[in-house]
């Protein structure tokens, strides 16, 4: 399954400006950002992560929410702290990996490499 990054956008109508949040969430203490491009295989649920509410306009009413919870799957052949699949179902899953710095861990780009 070929997975495409996601995130939030939002415009205000004036056509002004334009902010995005990244997508992230959060999974037993670890935060996990999305990566675009990469071919993964949905092994199973492992339960719930949370993805935090987006603050991209800096007001505060919109990220009093405590955000919302997505499915959390394994990935097939990457251990759960490294690397899960989001989404409402295994099919619509997005790729997200727990990582700080611009440097995958060295299993996340084997699987982008194809090696």
């Amino acid at each position: 399954m070929a997975v495409t990054g996601t995130g939030c956008t939002a415009g205000d109508s004036g056509g002004e400006g334009e902010a995005s949040c990244a997508f992230e969430v959060t999974y037993q203490g670890r935060t996990y950002r999305d990566v675009a491009n990469v071919d993964f295989t949905v092994t199973g649920e492992l339960g719930t992560v949370l993805q935090p509410p987006c603050d991209d306009v800096g007001g505060q009413e919109e990220t009093e929410g405590k955000g919302t919870e997505e499915n959390a799957y394994a990935v097939k052949g990457l251990p759960p702290k490294t690397a899960i699949a989001v989404g409402g179902s295994p099919g619509d899953a997005v790729f997200v990996v727990s990582y700080s710095g611009s440097t995958l861990p060295p299993e996340v780009r084997k699987l982008i490499d194809g090696s």
